[in-house]
């Protein structure tokens, strides 16, 4: 097969829907570019909102772009738990609603440099082979842990009562690499939504969905690089 084209490159926003994976968002975009294409972090497919995507030459830029913090909108539900951390998931576990004080005690112990269990189902890799491949075969593994950094982590609401509060919508900025699976599983529930809303300096209010994608829309290298803060 040979080699993918170098252009057209840059840096595509897309705001991906809920349903396919990023592997497949990607694999859209490079048959309308013909060209090499990747991403600078994957979203669930349960998820939606920014993902960016790379085409051509710019693909070899794509570690510039991974580290960057990363912030998002998810909808946890407090009352259950699922084998996956979200809605995909069979519920395991039935729980009783928090009050106000305890949901906020549990906010406070997410907040800054935090320690988590990597959740069953995501893409590490344990013995060489990917984590969720082993759990859908169910083949219980003990997950690392993983270190990151909770910028903020805001209530933007609640449904239940103060003393019945059954979902909380919140309000995130991390550092990459956090799971929010794993946060919602800290606060004792399981994401029932997530949508990325920004990746370091790019926000989805400038993204558009895959189909809405041309040409275009490619954000320059040079651009991209400046924006984060890199020598080109």
């Amino acid at each position: 097969m040979p080699p993918r084209a170098l252009e057209p490159a840059g840096v595509a926003l897309v705001d991906k829907p809920a349903g396919p994976s990023s592997h497949a968002i990607v694999a859209q975009i490079r048959r309308m570019t013909g060209a090499r294409t990747g991403h600078a972090g994957t979203l669930d497919p349960f998820a939606t909102g920014l993902l960016l995507v790379l085409s051509g030459r710019t693909t070899k830029i794509a570690q510039c772009l991974v580290g960057l913090d990363k912030r998002y909108l998810t909808d946890v539900a407090l009352t259950s738990r699922t084998s996956t951390g979200d809605p995909e998931g069979a519920v395991v576990e039935w729980l009783e609603a928090p009050d106000e004080p305890e949901l906020e005690r549990r906010l406070a112990g997410l907040r800054g440099e935090i320690e988590l269990p990597i959740p069953a189902t995501s893409a590490v890799k344990i013995g060489g082979e990917r984590a969720y491949r082993l759990a859908r075969r169910g083949v219980e593994v003990e997950m690392p842990l993983r270190r990151s950094t909770v910028y903020a982590l805001d209530v933007i609401s609640y449904t239940g009562d103060p003393d019945a509060i059954e979902t909380v919508t919140l309000d995130l900025r991390v550092s990459s690499g956090t799971y929010v699976r794993a946060i919602a599983e800290a606060l004792g529930g399981h994401c029932r939504t997530l949508r990325r809303t920004e990746v370091g300096p790019f926000s989805v209010a400038d993204a558009v969905t895959p189909d809405a994608f041309e040409l275009a829309r490619l954000l320059p290298e040079a651009v991209v690089l400046e924006r984060v803060g890199v020598s080109a």
